[in-house]
């Protein structure tokens, strides 16, 4: 696995920086939103095809 690599920083949410892009092993991701989130945690019935889900709930999708 790659280490990441980050693009610029676009704003913040729960103190973790919100990343325009990010690249791993080989795929890019384009920032969409933030996921609807409980006490539970984050269902990922939110996510559509070609998304991907970082903490703190950090909704990406495939460039």
């Amino acid at each position: 696995m790659d280490k990441p690599v980050f693009g610029k920083p676009i704003g913040t949410h729960l103190g973790k920086t919100i990343y325009e892009t990010i690249e791993s092993d080989g795929n890019k991701y384009v920032f969409d939103r933030l996921a609807q989130c409980d006490y539970e945690g984050c269902p990922l019935d939110q996510l559509n095809k070609n998304e991907v889900m970082f903490r703190p709930g950090l909704i990406y999708r495939a460039a």
